[in-house]
C-alpha cells in the first residue's frame, strides 16, 4: 500500500505515544473538578494523534491513510489549543507548555511531511 510495513515503524507515531504519555503526567495535577472537563479533553486528543495514525494505516490504501492523517493533524490544533488554555489560566507552567507545544510542534511537522508524501501515492482521476 504505502512502503510502509507497520504504523509502529513511522517516528511520528513513536512521538505521538511520547506526548501522550507526558500529557497524561502533566494532567495529573489538575484541578479534580477539571476530570471530566479539560483534563478528559487533552487525553482524548493527544491519543487520538497516533490511534489515528495506526487506523489510518490499517486502512489500505494511501487515500485513506492520508485522510486519517488529516485527523491527527487536526488532533494536534486542538490539543496546542487547549495547552494554551490551560498555560493561560495557570494549570500549566510555562516550561510545562512550552515542552509539550515543541512535542506538538515536531509532530505536527512530520504529520504533514507524511500527508504530502501519501498524496504523490494516490492516482489521480483523468
Amino acid at each position: 500500500m504505502t512502503g510502509i510495513r507497520s504504523y509502529r515503524d513511522l517516528e511520528v507515531w513513536k512521538q505521538g505515544i511520547v506526548l501522550a504519555k507526558g500529557l497524561y503526567r502533566a494532567t495529573e495535577k489538575f484541578p479534580e473538578h477539571e476530570k471530566f472537563g479539560l483534563t478528559s479533553q487533552m487525553r482524548r486528543a493527544s491519543v487520538s494523534i497516533s490511534s489515528n495514525i495506526a487506523e489510518g494505516h490499517a486502512r489500505g490504501t494511501p487515500g485513506e491513510f492520508q485522510r486519517f492523517i488529516s485527523i491527527a493533524m487536526g488532533s494536534v490544533a486542538e490539543l496546542e489549543t487547549q495547552i494554551i488554555i490551560s498555560l493561560e489560566i495557570g494549570y500549566f507552567a510555562e516550561g510545562t507548555s512550552q515542552r509539550l507545544l515543541e512535542q506538538l510542534d515536531r509532530i505536527g511537522k512530520m504529520l504533514r511531511g507524511l500527508h504530502l508524501s501519501l498524496g504523490k501515492r494516490i492516482p489521480r482521476k483523468p
